[in-house]
C-alpha cells in the first residue's frame, strides 16, 4: 500500500491482509485498511474503463482534478470490471504494455496513491484468452497497486479495531450470465466454471453469515438491476438477491451498463449503484423504470465513508457533480 503524502490530511495506511476462497486454508484474518479514527474514509470507482482510448483518460483527468479542487487524496479505488477490452496487439501478458497505458499512466500513483482493488467484466474473460489469469498474476507483481487478490474476496475499511464498511467483492461472470459460445467464432466463452461458481456462492453466505462492520458494500461487473440496454441480471436477482435482503447488504457496485446510476426498488433494503462511464463508449438507458438518477454519460463515482452514513456522488468528465445520495446505517436513504 502506497502511503499518502499529503501532510495535512496524514492516514495511517497499513498493510492489509486478504480474506478470499482462495487464501482460506492459509490466512484466517480479514483484511483491513487502516485510517485514523474519527476520520472519513474516500473512495474512487470506475467501470468499463480499460480502453487505453481518450474518453478513458478525460475521465482520468476529471478525477485528478476533482481530487485537487476539494483536496481529497483517495484512499484507494474501486475497478468494477472490463478493466481491458479488446486483445493485446503484444500478447495479453504481465509485461505487456497494456498495464502502461491502460493502467499505470492513466491512474498515476502520484495522484492516486491508494491501492486498486479490481474485479473482472466479461471483456476480462473473452477479450484475451486466460486474461482473467494474467490480471490474477500482475497483483503479484511487487510494488504494483493493482489488486486481485482473487476472483473473489473481502477487506475492511477503517481501524482493525472497528472497521465502518466490509467490502465483499464478487465474480458476476457466472455460466449462465457470461458463458455460453461466441456467435462470431463459435468457442466457448470464458467465464466462471460451475464449480467456481458453486464455490462462491458457499463462501458468499458464509461471508455474509459472519461477523461485518456497520456497512456492508458488495461490488461485481454486472448489474442485478439496471435501466440502461443490458437491463436485469436475471440469475443474479434470482441468486444474490434474496441473499443481499435477508443480510441487510447497503449497496450494490457495478458497472456493465456504460453509464451512470443509482436505483432503488420497493421493499430492497439495498441501494444499487452502477459506474460504467470509465470510458467504454456510453449507451443510452432502455428501461422507463422510475429510479432516483440515471444518465448515459462519461464519468466516476466518490464514495465517503464517514460516521454513520456513506455518500454516493456521480461526477462527469469535467468532474462538476450530477447526482448525490446518502445510505444511513439502518438502510434509508436520502437524496442530497
Amino acid at each position: 500500500m502506497h502511503p499518502v503524502s499529503n501532510p495535512s490530511r496524514r492516514r495511517a495506511l497499513k498493510t492489509i491482509f486478504c480474506s478470499s476462497a482462495l487464501l482460506s486454508l492459509n490466512l484466517g484474518s480479514r483484511s483491513v485498511l487502516e485510517a485514523a479514527d474519527g476520520e472519513a474514509i474516500d473512495l474512487l470507482m470506475i467501470g468499463d474503463f480499460g480502453t487505453s482510448g481518450e474518453d478513458q483518460r478525460k475521465v482520468a483527468a476529471a478525477m485528478r482534478s476533482f481530487c485537487e479542487r476539494k483536496e481529497i487524496r483517495p484512499e484507494l479505488m474501486l475497478l468494477l470490471g472490463d478493466n481491458f477490452y479488446s486483445a493485446a496487439k503484444d500478447g495479453f501478458s504481465t509485461e505487456s504494455i497494456r498495464w502502461k497505458n491502460t493502467f499505470e499512466e492513466v491512474y498515476p500513483a502520484d495522484v492516486f496513491p491508494g491501492a486498486c482493488w479490481a474485479i473482472l467484466g466479461n471483456h476480462d474473460y473473452h477479450d484475451n484468452p486466460g486474461g482473467e489469469k494474467v490480471q490474477l498474476a500482475y497483483a503479484k507483481k511487487p510494488g504494483t497497486r493493482w489488486r486481485m487478490p482473487a476472483k473473489w474476496y473481502r477487506f475492511d475499511l477503517g481501524p482493525s479495531s472497528s472497521p465502518l464498511a466490509t467490502i465483499i467483492a464478487l465474480d458476476s461472470n457466472l455460466p449462465t450470465v457470461s458463458g455460453g459460445t461466441d456467435k462470431k467464432t463459435g468457442k466457448a466463452r470464458g467465464c466462471l466454471t460451475e464449480a467456481e461458481a458453486r464455490e462462491q456462492h458457499e463462501w458468499l453466505v458464509a461471508e455474509l453469515q459472519s461477523h461485518r462492520a456497520p456497512f456492508t458494500i458488495v461490488m461485481a461487473h454486472h448489474p442485478l438491476y439496471s435501466n440502461g440496454d443490458h437491463g436485469d441480471t436475471r440469475a443474479l436477482v434470482e441468486q444474490w438477491g434474496p441473499l443481499f435482503q435477508k443480510h441487510g447488504v447497503h449497496a450494490y457496485l457495478c458497472g456493465h451498463d456504460h453509464d451512470l446510476q443509482h436505483l432503488e426498488l420497493e421493499g430492497l433494503r439495498t441501494s444499487f449503484v452502477l459506474s460504467g462511464g470509465g470510458g467504454a463508449k456510453t449507451r443510452k438507458l432502455e428501461s422507463g423504470r422510475k429510479m432516483p438518477y440515471g444518465r448515459d454519460i462519461h464519468g466516476f463515482t466518490h464514495l465517503r465513508v464517514a460516521g454513520d452514513r456513506l455518500v454516493f456522488s456521480h461526477h462527469d468528465v469535467e468532474g462538476e457533480l450530477l447526482h448525490r445520495f446518502a445510505k444511513k446505517s439502518d438502510g434509508s436513504h436520502e437524496v442530497i
